[in-house]
């Protein structure tokens, strides 16, 4: 994708740049000389002024097109297509979420599953070169066996964001096999990092036990995650982007789940402070657990993760402002 020495840079559409994986996404695309559109909404599921800091930021590793629009906007999508005429869409943007799925169920339908077939369908009709979706570990539902692998099946989500995203993976296998475009599904296992979504564990627990406030949790603590550093996500995402294949599927996680329990207490250490607990009962829509299986990632793409958690925590308390000295 990234062409040879002292050819054009290419051109890419990103969507969902302003957010937290996009934005970091956005800067490494440019720092490897693309030509970059970025298309989102900033839309109110969190703070839009944190969206457009996330853009100044990006926009401090080179310049860049920003269209403010909806991926379901199909006459947009079509001329920003026609006019920037992109190799490659990073397709990021999504109503995201577990937890808020479950009370506007049709809101992200419509979002994530009619905005990528807009997406698809403009490129198709461009001839875009690649299209590389951003998929989710909620796909695999509250699977019995783990680690999770891609060829595990993924028929019982319990969200409607877990449901939404197989239905994006399954769009983006017909395009593929209809018309031959180039796709690769990505799942992604609980990103953290600088930038992270107010609303994700590691992020409002951080703050949280940083000014004293209880956090709360539910369950007993004995929930695991994946949790993955955002870093090691972007340089998956670019490791597939140059993936010679028609159609395929990665994990890309850290392969090593930490208990919730065990999150708190690495976030305790590295901000040197106890945190309260508020105890809440389970969540619907939540599952037990989430591993992934990287070895496909490893083998064909050449990537395994390289951030341990109390470092990721660390460099994103440090973001955040809440190291002291």
């Amino acid at each position: 994708m990234t062409g040879s020495p002292g050819a054009a840079p290419d051109r890419v559409l990103l969507t969902g740049g302003a957010g937290f994986i996009g934005s970091h996404l956005a800067e490494a695309l440019l720092r490897r000389g693309a030509e970059l559109a970025v298309l989102d909404d900033l839309n109110g599921y969190y703070d839009p002024a944190l969206k457009r800091a996330n853009l100044e930021a990006v926009r401090r590793a080179g310049d860049f097109e920003f269209v403010h629009g909806d991926i379901c906007d199909a006459p947009l999508v079509e001329e920003l297509m026609a006019r920037f005429r992109p190799a490659a869409v990073f397709h990021l943007a999504a109503r995201a979420g577990v937890r808020p799925s479950l009370e506007q169920p049709a809101l992200y339908q419509r979002v994530n599953v009619e905005g990528t077939a807009v997406l698809l369908e403009a490129a198709r009709r461009h001839g875009v070169e690649r299209f590389v979706f951003a998929s989710s570990s909620s796909v695999y539902g509250a699977a019995s066996r783990v680690p999770f692998s891609e060829d595990d099946p993924v028929r019982a989500p319990i969200s409607p964001y877990a449901a939404s995203k197989i239905a994006g993976e399954a769009l983006c296998h017909v395009y593929s096999h209809l018309y031959g475009m180039r796709i690769v599904c990505l799942r992604f296992f609980t990103v953290y990092g600088p930038r992270q979504r107010p609303d994700l564990a590691i992020r409002k627990f951080a703050q949280s036990i940083a000014a004293g406030r209880p956090i709360p949790v539910f369950g007993d603590g004995s929930t695991g995650r994946d949790y993955t550093y955002i870093g090691d996500i972007v340089a998956g995402i670019l490791a597939a982007a140059e993936h010679d294949t028609a159609f395929d599927v990665f994990n890309l996680g850290n392969s090593s789940p930490v208990l919730l329990r065990d999150m708190i207490a690495a976030l305790e250490r590295v901000l040197g402070k106890p945190a309260e607990i508020d105890r809440q009962p389970l969540q619907p829509g939540d599952v037990p657990i989430t591993y992934a299986d990287i070895s496909k990632a490893r083998r064909l793409l050449g990537w395994a993760p390289q951030t341990s958690l109390e470092t990721g925590i660390r460099r994103m308390a440090e973001w955040l402002g809440l190291l002291q000295g």
